[in-house]
């Protein structure tokens, strides 16, 4: 079946395609600050294609249309686009082309490639613009695709501000700045330009309401060495002046851009800073110094303030987790649930905690087949009813004054097969391994994923995500720039990643531990403990480090079998367990209590 609000959306593109003389149009699914999760202004991809993934590039000709995504949204997206005529390019998969290699076959000379160029990262439009200077086609990163098209478009965002006090943040804005400003000397930038607005939120102890889920501002700054400007929609300037910085209107920043000279040597993250401001500084004469944000690690090393008021937001969030699975293990067949139920109920009961403020991201409420769908998120028309067999997947967090939480449990309902019992341990242990790895100062993301994986592969398997990611301070669920991942390629460009997987791990960092195994079909079991990396010993060997857990969840023992691990991935389990009745023991009582104990016994 055609879906015809699409098809006529792209023939009405494909018109002003033709009035305006472009041969292809691409579309990202970010913003102007290179965010993964945008404002529904932003959400122009989706609207062409119906797609919701978050990592998403449209490629629209004259006749075809191309989507390309993550394995986290094959699935999804694939459902998604029925009826579109859109293709399906599902990226790092055997034989199907990265975006540039698409170009660079279909892009020939004389035609014009168009594309808003400040939703395209700079760095995305460097490989554009040498693919169409190679084929002797053009560029115009000039191009709105939805201007006349959308015509309910949704305002831009303009959500309310925080201030976050010193004693929330543990540092100033000031020492900030001048760490910021160490870290410039250092590489002999007199400038830095700064789009990314969870790094901005972090640097000038504020939070905003323009991103759903995502406590930030749209917002951009610019650091010299000895002043700051802050650009950010219309708000009462007195609630966030400072003597250090200056604050602006957000629709200044292009112009101020003047303010960077010929002589100036500008700091810019290539990922983060759109097409456009590059093309506006090089057009100054300035000359760029192209690297990852100071600001991305010194966020990412969580100060003692930050670590013990987030040690403590943990509990009281696991807490509630662990009285929800209760509650659903108890009642499953005995009353009505569904996956939207269930979800409603575990936000509800988040809600309740002291100093929530929003959740961190929609709950993954996924039972069955559906829980096989990674970013799933239950809708009227998927919303299964959950019975007392098989698994139950919940993926959820909130937002906390005091925090931000993310946690996977995947829990059983009644009967499970041998095939599902395997799955689910082998996740376990690919969960308790990593956990409890001790490693060298100087391991990275890349490094410490095989203690997840190892398991995993042995036995044939795997699972299409990255293994872990950071979390932010009260800021984004997904934040870096550490993660945890084995591929450093990158599935769009098909090139060697210069980013998360390849950043050194350090005291301080917080990073998700979530290995998987998704069944198309039949189910999908993800554990996700949430963990802070700390300083084991030093010796003559070197500086070792290993990672304690924020997460205090049972891992459901009805789905273990003892018999596929060894020794040491026991006591590793039950250590764990230990410590989650310990923690959590004191806020359980009666049959919860009950239940906790027998969840966390020994194997």
């Amino acid at each position: 079946m055609i879906n015809t609000t699409i098809a006529g959306r792209l023939s009405e593109l494909r018109k002003k395609m033709e009035t305006e003389k472009l041969d292809m149009v691409l579309i990202s699914s970010s913003d102007c600050h290179g965010s993964e999760y945008v404002a529904d202004y932003f959400k122009v991809s989706e609207f062409f294609s119906g797609c919701t993934s978050d990592n998403v590039m449209l490629l629209v000709l004259k006749e075809s249309a191309y989507l390309w995504t993550d394995a986290r949204y094959f699935l999804s997206a694939a459902k998604e686009l029925e009826g579109t005529g859109i293709e399906l390019m599902k990226s790092g998969e055997k034989d199907v082309p990265t975006l540039y290699r698409f170009l660079d076959e279909h892009l020939n000379e004389g035609m014009i490639l168009g594309y808003d160029g400040t939703t395209i990262s700079c760095e995305r439009g460097d490989m554009l613009r040498r693919i169409a200077y190679e084929k002797g086609a053009g560029i115009n990163a000039s191009v709105d695709p939805a201007d006349g098209i959308w015509k309910d478009r949704p305002s831009f965002p303009n959500g309310k501000i925080t201030v976050q006090s010193e004693e929330e943040t543990g540092k100033s804005v000031k020492e900030k700045l001048s760490d910021v400003r160490l870290a410039m000397v250092r590489r002999g930038v007199t400038a830095t330009v700064l789009s990314k607005t969870d790094d901005i939120m972090w640097l000038f102890n504020i939070r905003g309401e323009d991103i759903p889920y995502n406590p930030v501002a749209l917002s951009y700054c610019i650091i010299g060495l000895q002043d700051a400007w802050l650009y950010i929609r219309k708000q009462d300037e007195s609630q966030i002046a400072d003597e250090y910085f200056k604050v602006l209107s957000y629709s200044s920043f292009t112009e101020d851009l003047g303010k960077i000279s010929a002589e100036d040597k500008v700091w810019i993250d290539p990922k983060y800073v759109s097409d456009r401001i590059m093309n506006i500084l090089l057009e100054k004469g300035a000359t760029p110094y192209p690297a990852p944000y100071p600001t991305g690690i010194l966020k990412a090393l969580k100060n003692e303030t930050e670590l013990k008021r987030i040690r403590e937001c943990y509990v009281r969030d696991s807490v509630a987790l662990c009285r929800f699975l209760y509650e659903v293990q108890s009642r499953v067949g005995k009353e009505e649930m569904t996956e939207i139920s269930l979800a409603k109920k575990l936000d509800y009961m988040r809600s309740t905690i002291e100093d929530f403020t929003d959740l961190s991201f929609p709950t993954i409420s996924a039972y069955g087949a559906n829980a096989a769908v990674v970013h799933y998120e239950p809708k009227e028309d998927s919303n299964a009813e959950i019975k007392q067999e098989g698994f139950y997947l919940v993926d959820s967090g909130g937002q906390y004054k005091s925090g931000t939480t993310d946690v996977t449990r995947t829990i059983v309902l009644g009967d499970i097969t041998d095939e599902m019992k395997r799955d689910f341990t082998l996740v376990a242990v690919a969960n308790i391994r990593l956990l409890y790895a001790k490693f060298l100062y100087g391991c990275t993301g890349a490094n410490l994923d095989v203690y997840a994986r190892s398991i995993l592969w042995e036995n044939g398997v795997d699972f299409k995500h990255g293994t872990g990611h950071g979390i932010g301070y009260r800021l984004n669920v997904h934040e870096g720039p550490q993660n945890i991942a084995w591929k450093i390629i990158s599935p769009v460009t098909g090139t060697i990643s210069g980013g998360n997987a390849k950043t050194v791990f350090e005291p301080g960092m917080i990073t998700s531990d979530e290995p998987g195994i998704y069944r198309d079909g039949k189910y999908g079991i993800r554990t996700e403990t949430i963990m802070e990396c700390t300083e084991e010993e030093s010796n003559e060997y070197g500086r070792f480090l290993s990672f304690r857990p924020l997460t205090y969840v049972p891992i459901d023992l009805k789905a273990i079998d003892p018999s596929l691990m060894d020794e040491s991935d026991k006591r590793k389990l039950n250590d764990y367990h230990k410590k989650v009745y310990e923690k959590i023991s004191p806020y359980l009582s009666g049959e919860e209590l009950v239940w906790l104990k027998e969840s966390t016994k020994e194997i």
